[in-house]
């Protein structure tokens, strides 16, 4: 169960950091290659997409937090 715990920790280390990367700023970074920081771009709205890029941060620092609250319990 610890394996498990501890592979998953390190895939979620992994996505949170490129989804950090791509908050950079405007044509900044990653951010700026996929048009997150400009209103226009091949993923349509930038207001949208930052919105959900904003959700899914959220959602795996919270999954790393309780992953590695798990893991120090084990």
């Amino acid at each position: 169960m610890e394996l498990i715990l501890s592979v998953l920790q390190v895939v979620i280390c992994i996505v949170l950091i490129f989804l950090i990367l791509m908050h950079s700023g405007k044509d900044a970074g990653l951010s700026g290659a996929f048009g997150v920081g400009s209103g226009q771009g091949p993923l349509g709205g930038g207001s949208l997409v930052e919105r959900n890029l904003n959700r899914w941060t959220v959602v795996f620092g919270v999954a790393l937090a309780i992953n590695t609250v798990i893991l120090l319990k084990i």
